[in-house]
């Protein structure tokens, strides 16, 4: 059952960004309090979007907090419910594990966790907190819905997935794999793409099935007003219906906030593209959406910068429909020097990456690439960078941003990792952030946005010149491309993610051995070599801690990042000259252990070479749409047996014993005072850094856990709380 808790000892760290608030202008605070609040508001969905028990957990658990402060429901549990310490910290871990994964599966792996508690323990004190008190019936009801799914460790309740292996809330639960190749097909004839949206099947008197395809919108299908994308027809025996209303009353709250962060914002294009926001949460418009995008990369160099809708597609097992998500953070302007240096360099560096320049973008797109210093990030997990939008067709021919997460990168634990030398170790303590900020800014802006797409265009012409293009293995012509109505994810489907974050991971990699590269993040001489070749560590033996990603019941990784991290461990092991080597050894406690080495000499001379043929392998059959041969590839480093020289299914084991607990965020609220000034707080409180460490805490021990939890649920509390929907006080 260890693997579905969180253990006592996981660390609480604080997301600082009060000196880059203090900075703000009052009509940037208030710009940037409304868009938070939308944000949050908008993050609410994702419970629908996680299981369908999470939004009956999220709002039993929020009423009891609206209902009694924590501390009072602390007294109740020890001295009511003879709770011991620890288990008073199980249930605020569960609670902040709900508030801070908006559900009860885990933002970052996608597996179920449930409290550490005896069912009837944790029954006694939610029947004898003061909601439960006062609304009994409404507690039992919440029980009687929700308090089974709460604890079931089924086989299909153990990880999110499709209806056959696992859990969704973006299909409907009699969703097979051949409905999923019927709804892409007709998907890709009508050229839509569903990010915001989800799929219900049902089958009529006749045995005929009908796919409802749901948008996200406060309209519904019964609304006169904006039809035309609205769509009911039938196909081969098959009634497809395109309809709307999905998360209504949430999205009027999100334009409800939106609409108050308009009157305060900096330029016409802000203006733009919250209006466009408006507009596709009311009616359901992707492209509305999409416009609303186009306006946000128009918006170069802004003081607070925010973009929020149907965004990841991660959960999604078929890799197409996106989770809601929500960002405001304020600029750093002396950290994004750095970044925007590398932008002016990217055209030096992209034709350094091992494919022609006929797989490249016809023209490169100088993007904006700032670092953040991040207010608000209403979403199940929280990134260290971004790269947006997720359109290809914007992203390709009209441009993107990115952005790095200074504050979250300067959370990175101070503790030294597992699998490595006490050599290593130390060099990583001493040059992993920086390394990580290499990685991070290459992996965005020459990862993600780096290379083409061959694809049919609307006038029939390809994109391409197909007498002149080339392929890389062949050295024929290419005679594979995406079709008018395809795009990337509806061609690789569920392997979209973990594919095209190896892709952009390996770009990092091969580009963090330019010294060019390095002396930008303000690196000379020793330095350089020593971030490299820290880099390079970070990167690769992330595989080894990603095993615990993988389910060996279903021979399936649950997260995309660490898929990835897996498969160019593989690659790299592969490489001649024992580059890399994992070994099997007695650690100092007397228990099994794993030693990681790279050799940092042939970084240059073995490591890049293979990461690079391995890298354009990717490329090439992103470009080509040949999913076929991607897949092949990516399965066979994806595999995890006890085989081979390397047993990773073994290894797994010891992975499991020494992992240490993921961290959860105490991100900032922002409340508004009778004078109108916009303050920063963590929770419903004003913190002083007298009270916490500079850059971050990590809680150790009973009372530092308490108070940490108890401000996660705190920014809920706040944020509904009837009194902080008004313009006046919370």
């Amino acid at each position: 059952m260890s693997d579905y808790i969180f253990p006592i000892n996981t660390p609480f760290l604080m997301l600082d960004c009060e000196d880059s608030f203090s900075l703000l202008s009052e009509k940037e605070k208030l710009y940037a309090h409304y868009l938070s609040k939308a944000s949050w508001m908008g993050s609410l969905i994702i419970c629908l979007q996680t299981s369908a028990e999470s939004p009956l957990i999220f709002s039993m658990l929020l009423k009891i907090f609206l209902t009694q402060p924590v501390e009072y429901l602390e007294e109740t549990a020890l001295d009511v419910c003879n709770f011991t310490e620890d288990e008073v910290l199980a249930f605020l871990l569960y609670v902040s594990g709900i508030f801070s994964s908006f559900g009860n599966y885990r933002g970052f792996g996608d597996t179920k966790f449930i409290p550490d508690l005896e069912k009837e323990k944790f029954v006694q004190l939610l029947r004898a907190s003061k909601y439960g008190e006062l609304f009994p019936q409404e507690m039992e009801c919440f029980l009687s819905r929700c308090l089974e799914s709460i604890y079931s460790l089924d086989d299909k309740k153990r990880q999110l997935g499709f209806p056959h292996t696992g859990t969704t809330t973006y299909l409907s639960k009699n969703f097979t794999p051949e409905d999923n190749d019927i709804v892409t097909d007709f998907l890709k004839k009508k050229n839509i793409e569903v990010f915001n949206s989800r799929l219900f099947k049902t089958i009529d008197d006749t045995g005929k099935s009908c796919y409802e395809i749901r948008l996200a919108s406060i309209l519904n299908a019964d609304d006169e007003e904006e039809r035309e994308f609205l769509i009911s027809e039938s196909i081969n025996s098959h009634k497809f219906i395109v309809t709307r209303g999905d998360y209504g009353e949430l999205l009027k709250l999100v334009n409800g906030y939106l609409l108050l962060a308009k009157d305060y914002a900096e330029n016409e294009n802000e203006v733009q593209m919250i209006e466009k926001y408006i507009e596709s949460f009311r009616t359901g418009s992707l492209a509305a959406h999409k416009d609303g995008s186009r306006f946000w990369v128009k918006d170069r160099a802004p003081t607070i910068e925010s973009y929020l809708g149907f965004i990841e597609t991660y959960k999604d097992p078929a890799g197409m429909r996106g989770e809601f998500e929500g960002f405001v953070a304020m600029v750093n302007k002396p950290k994004s020097a750095k970044f925007s240096e590398l932008v002016k360099a990217a055209e030096d560096l992209i034709p350094l990456l091992p494919w022609p320049s006929n797989y490249e973008k016809d023209t490169y797109l100088q993007p904006d690439f700032t670092s953040l210093d991040l207010l608000t990030f209403a979403s199940n997990d929280v990134p260290i960078g971004i790269n947006i939008p997720n359109y290809d067709d914007i992203k390709q021919s009209e441009g993107f941003k990115n952005v790095t997460l200074g504050n979250v990168i300067r959370t990175r634990t101070t503790e030294p990792p597992n699998y490595l030398s006490k050599e290593d170790q130390d060099l990583f303590l001493k040059y992993g952030i920086i390394a990580l900020e290499i990685q991070t800014g290459l992996h965005e802006l020459l990862g993600h946005g780096s290379g083409k797409l061959f694809q049919k265009l609307k006038n029939g012409q390809l994109n391409f010149d197909i007498e002149q293009v080339l392929h890389l293995e062949t050295n024929k012509k290419i005679t594979s491309w995406y079709d008018e109505g395809e795009s990337y994810n509806s061609i690789f489907g569920s392997l979209s993610s973990a594919y095209e974050e190896c892709r952009a991971e390996c770009v990092g990699l091969f580009l963090s051995t330019e010294f060019n590269v390095l002396r930008i993040f303000g690196l000379e001489g020793v330095a350089c070599e020593e971030a490299m070749y820290v880099n390079w560590i970070d990167v690769t033996f992330a595989g080894l801690e990603a095993l615990r990603m993988y389910d060996p019941k279903t021979e399936s990784w649950l997260q995309a990042h660490g898929q990835a991290a897996y498969v160019i461990l593989q690659v790299l092991l592969e490489c001649e000259g024992n580059f890399v080597k994992v070994q099997k050894i007695t650690g100092e406690d007397g228990n099994p252990d794993l030693l990681f080495t790279l050799d940092r000499s042939k970084i240059l001379s073995h490591g890049k070479p293979c990461i690079g043929e391995f890298l354009k392998k990717l490329q090439l059959y992103r470009a080509t749409a040949d999913v076929a041969a991607a897949k092949a590839l990516f399965d066979k480093y994806s595999s995890v047996t006890s085989e081979n020289h390397y047993p990773f299914l073994d290894y797994r084991d010891i992975v499991l014993a020494r992992r240490k607990p993921r961290r959860i965020l105490v991100q900032a609220n922002t409340v508004i005072k009778e004078n109108s000034q916009v303050y920063k707080g963590i929770g419903a409180q004003l913190l002083t850094k007298s009270r916490l460490n500079q850059d971050h805490l990590a809680s150790k021990n009973y009372a530092e856990i308490k108070l940490l939890s108890g401000r996660v649920l705190n920014l809920f509390v706040d944020m509904n709380h009837p009194s902080s929907h008004s313009n006046s006080t919370p």
